[in-house]
């Protein structure tokens, strides 16, 4: 594993000597189980696209069900890396592309209506869990947008070549250190 995360990091990032299970956070299991399930999706698609298309009442589709499971290893192997938002959003962009295409095939004279329907709510289901697994994954690894910083202008008197570092001058900081009361208690001496 660190093998493949360090060939995959940045010049200058730090490299990981040793991983345990305590390194991974829950964001990040599911976002590699999610990654196992799209190159297994991916595997079948591309291998067996004849059984899924007569099982979608898609007769003729074999070679964009291939296409489909050569995008889903992909993202499934982006979700793997070591920056598996990537893999995760490549994920929810190829369900939305997958629903449309379903949505294509809810045609009144398709008899496999029905399993076009399962196949619809299976993709929104995944499709919520790459949105909670992206979301999860930005909060726990995600770094803030660096935000410009204000210039605090530094204060400036009214006249000019009075820099003494009191706002209304240093005769009116005088007049108030005279003015202030000293308790009896600080007034003994030691």
């Amino acid at each position: 594993m660190s093998l493949l995360a360090n060939a995959t990091r940045r010049k200058g990032d730090p490299r990981i000597l040793r991983s345990g299970p305590g390194s991974l956070g829950a964001a990040d299991r599911l976002a590699r189980a999610l990654g196992w399930f799209s190159i297994g999706l991916g595997v079948v698609q591309m291998l067996v696209p004849r059984r899924v298309t007569h099982a979608l009442g898609m007769r003729g589709q074999e070679g964009l069900v291939r296409a489909y499971g050569a995008r889903e290893v992909a993202s499934g192997v982006l979700a793997l890396s070591v920056d598996r938002s990537v893999g995760l959003r490549s994920r929810i962009i190829g369900g939305a592309v997958d629903a449309a295409t379903l949505m294509a095939a809810l045609r009144p004279a398709n008899p496999k209506r029905d399993n076009v329907m399962l196949a619809l709510a299976m993709v929104a289901g995944v499709a919520a869990l790459d949105i909670m697994a992206d979301r999860a994954l930005q909060a726990r690894h995600g770094r803030e947008q660096a935000r410009p910083h204000r210039r605090i202008q530094p204060h400036v008197p009214p006249r000019g070549g009075d820099r003494s570092g009191f706002p209304q001058g240093l005769a009116q900081a005088r007049g108030a250190a005279r003015d202030f009361v000293v308790p009896e208690d600080f007034r003994r001496p030691f």
